[in-house]
């Protein structure tokens, strides 16, 4: 066997020098055993020859010795590995070759040749294999010389264009892909020819020869060829197309990008928005997404597809184009959509399905229509080529629709395409949906909390008010503190101060049932601890009546542990009353702007039970202002923090401001953050006083005769007050009401009449009893008094002091008629 035998049996992988020849008989006995196999395996040809070839392999090998020898004698030959059994007992991993060693003048051999695996990189393939390998592969692989010219190339690259391999020879890549960024992958060519070191998994995203409308995706490696001294020849590369896994990627990461950016608010035009910037420009070029006007208000839509004679009426929440005017959109954002029946989008809302156009009619109308001037704009004109019809579906109820188009890519949409922008619109129909219903409760919760706090601080002349509310839930504007400005008879107004525990609408419901009831026992006129001893009362009874069963029964529970002060102010004389349940005490800003806290005692919170209720007196110089506040207003609310956060509110309250309502809102910027962590009001009153030109008051003795003299009385000072017009029914009020007093009470009568934004009559007596409205029959000789009194006035009443009580008529000055 000559050298260059050798060489073509064992081909690139079997050269003399490293493998080691033997010679079998046609049986598989060894009849040859070199030098080099002896080196190999450590056996002597003593050992060897005449015996099987299978005694020195390992046990698994040598029972397909019979299998391979079948298999040489068919095919002429066999390749591959086999383990052999060293002297010592070691295995050894061998590269094994047998060819026929025909002998004309004898019988078969095969020649074998044995090559250790210890340094090989594994099984050494003949040309043949190798061209097999790289020619049939689905991969395109080319060769690059040093001036990245092809000069190979496998029948796989043509599918991506350029045509046959021959084609190619002697052009570079740009020659074959004018279309694509050569200059990005020859640099990657220039960089492993200047370092060696090859570049594995280069992704290229770009439009091949062979999909000039389309977008796809190719993942690269890079390889550099040396000659036998290590000087680089070329490049090998290989190219494979991975343009769906690019796009399932990106369909993923805008769905990722929708679900962290769609619906981040509770405002509907805001997610419709975010809905159209999401989609561009991953999806399309120009999105539009039109609600209905219902949707907008936060309506409930009928549920499933819209009726065929229904009416669709649409508006523009949102839309968002790759050029920044969005010159395709012929309706601007907030502006009425106008489609035309039967139109595609006409029918998406009505069937509730999707629809695509890969190629839209360029000659065809828009199907909107211009909001100004009502002209239709064809697609050719909008430069929009290919379209999709999303509805908008959450819970069954079609809200509005998406629509998707492209202008500046080529390539139109396809199936994909609507499923990812069905995924897509479906997340974001969810988010509207939500912000829909939020809209409609919170447009539910205002109304209720305009019913339940003051839409005007009423007129009066004894105190300038201003009041500033600010709710720590800002998603409804709701909270359970409140405030409220009473007037009471004898010019007299009474301020209000509460808080419910708790935020939002369950908040605001007690909040409110604690309002009604304030405003009703202001109206009985009674003293400042006693409206809260009856406020306690109704709080605890109506827990323990109705306990907590339901979520509407829960305001009722919500309404135990409330605080409240109850402050009544007479610009008469400047008495102020007041009395606190659980609540702080007011402060007072003095004329000279100095700040001081009530000394007021502290009653036990609404409901909860404890000793009776007590109220202070103090009186007010004109032009001192009085802070009643909710412990929202100071930041800690603890008792150990009471003096530092006294300190602050004084601090703040020491500020001067231009107006009541300027000092108001300021002094809340300055204590609270714009998000508070409770709710705060602040109801600030600045005391005016009545001067002695609009009071005047009579002692009157117990006598009969005294009724004349006080109607003459107060007829006289009705002149000087310039109200001839209203003496005849005072005159009549005054009569009626001393002729009571002297016919059924004790003790001293006096009469005062006060001018303010009505003419109030008081008469006030030592009588404990209640006066009560009569109805007497025709035949009766008295008991029209009171009665007549109620017909000629705008409102009368009763209220008790210390001393006995009070009876008084209002006659308006706005409007005399009674």
């Amino acid at each position: 066997m000559g050298t260059h035998e050798e060489r073509g049996v064992a081909g690139q992988g079997f050269d003399v020098a490293d493998a080691a020849p033997v010679l079998l008989d046609a049986r598989g006995l060894v009849t040859a055993w070199t030098r080099n196999a002896q080196r190999l395996l450590a056996y002597a040809a003593s050992e060897t020859v005449g015996k099987s070839v299978g005694e020195l392999l390992s046990a698994e090998d040598a029972g397909r010795v019979p299998q391979l020898i079948e298999r040489c004698r068919r095919d002429g030959g066999w390749a591959g590995l086999l383990t052999a059994r060293h002297r010592d007992g070691a295995p050894v991993r061998l590269m094994v070759r047998i060819t026929s060693a025909l002998d004309a003048q004898g019988p078969a051999r095969w020649l074998v040749l044995l090559s250790e695996l210890a340094d090989a990189p594994g099984w050494d393939m003949s040309r043949a294999t190798l061209e097999q390998m790289v020619t049939r592969s689905p991969v395109g692989i080319a060769i690059v010389d040093t001036d990245l010219r092809y000069v190979w190339s496998n029948a796989a690259l043509a599918q991506y264009g350029g045509g046959p391999p021959t084609n190619r020879l002697g052009l570079r890549l740009a020659d074959v892909q004018p279309g694509l960024d050569a200059e990005s992958i020859e640099a990657q060519m220039r960089q492993v020819l200047a370092t060696g070191e090859p570049i594995v998994g280069y992704e290229h995203v770009g439009q091949a020869r062979s999909a000039p409308l389309r977008e796809t995706a190719h993942m690269m490696s890079f390889t550099r060829i040396d000659d036998g001294d290590g000087h680089p020849t070329g490049v090998y590369y290989t190219v494979e197309d991975i343009t769906d896994r690019h796009r399932a990627r990106q369909r993923l990461a805008l769905l990722d990008r929708a679900g962290e950016r769609i619906g981040r608010t509770l405002d509907i035009t805001r997610t419709a928005q975010e809905l159209a910037d999401v989609a561009v420009p991953g999806l399309a070029d120009l999105v539009t997404v039109d609600l209905l006007e219902s949707v907008l208000r936060g309506g409930e839509p009928a549920a499933g597809p819209l009726g065929e004679t229904a009416s669709v009426p649409l508006r523009r929440a949102g839309q968002r184009s790759v050029t920044r005017s969005v010159p395709e959109a012929v309706v601007d954002i907030g502006e009425v959509v106008t489609y035309p029946a039967g139109s595609p989008p006409i029918r998406c809302l009505r069937t509730a399905r999707s629809w695509r156009e890969e190629r839209l009619d360029p000659l065809g109308e828009a199907w909107a229509e211009h909001a100004r001037g009502g002209r239709t704009a064809i697609f050719l004109e909008l430069g929009l080529h290919s379209v999709m019809i999303v509805p908008i579906r959450a819970r069954g109820v079609t809200l509005g629709l998406t629509t998707f188009f492209r202008r500046h890519r080529q390539e139109p949409f396809e199936e994909g395409d609507l499923n990812l922008a069905e995924d897509l619109v479906s997340r974001a129909a969810v988010c509207v949906d939500n912000a829909r219903r939020y809209t409609r409760e919170r447009d539910a919760a205002l109304v209720l909390q305009r019913s339940l706090l003051p839409h005007r601080l009423p007129e009066q002349d004894a105190l300038e008010v201003s009041a500033c509310y600010r709710p720590a839930d800002e998603l409804t504007g709701l909270g359970g503190d409140w405030y409220d400005v009473i007037p009471l008879s004898g010019a007299r107004v009474a301020l209000v101060v509460g808080e419910v525990p708790g935020h939002g609408i369950d908040a605001a419901a007690a909040m409110g049932r604690l309002r009604t009831a304030v405003r009703t026992l202001a109206l009985l006129d009674l003293p400042p601890e006693e409206v809260l001893a009856h406020l306690d009362d109704l709080v605890a009874r109506s827990a323990r009546e109705e306990g907590v069963q339901t979520d509407a029964e829960a305001a009722v529970a919500q309404s135990v542990g409330s605080g409240c002060v109850y402050v009544v102010y007479d610009p008469v004389d400047g008495q102020c009353t007041m009395a606190a349940a659980g609540h702080p005490a007011p402060a007072v800003v003095l004329p000279d702007g100095d700040v001081t806290f009530v000394d007021l005692p502290q009653g036990a919170s609404l409901g909860v039970g404890g000793p009776p209720y007590e109220s202070v007196e103090l009186a007010l110089a004109a032009g001192s202002t009085l802070a009643l506040h909710t412990d929202g207003l100071l930041a800690h609310g603890d008792d150990w923090a009471v003096d530092a956060d006294r300190d602050r509110l004084r601090r703040a309250l020491e500020r001067h401001a231009a107006s009541l309502d300027l000092h108001c809102r300021t002094v809340v910027d300055a204590l609270t953050p714009a998000r508070p962590h409770d709710d705060v009001a602040l109801l600030m009153a600045r005391t005016r006083l009545l001067g002695t030109e609009q009071v005047a008051d009579w002692d009157l003795p117990s006598d009969p005769a005294a009724v004349a003299d006080a109607r003459k009385t107060a007829a006289r000072m009705l002149t000087e007050w310039g109200l001839e017009e209203l003496a005849f029914t005072t005159e009549l009020v005054v009569s009626e009401l001393v002729t009571n007093a002297i016919r059924y009470a004790t003790g001293p009568i006096r009469l005062r009449l006060i001018r303010e934004r009505a003419l109030v009559c008081e008469v006030f007596d030592g009588g404990a009893t209640a006066p009560h409205l009569r109805h007497p029959r025709t035949t009766d000789e008295g008991g029209r008094g009171l009665l007549l009194v109620s017909q000629v006035t705008q409102r009368w009443g009763t209220r008790f002091v210390p001393e006995g009580k009070i009876i008084w008529a209002e006659q308006s000055l706005t409007d005399p008629s009674p």
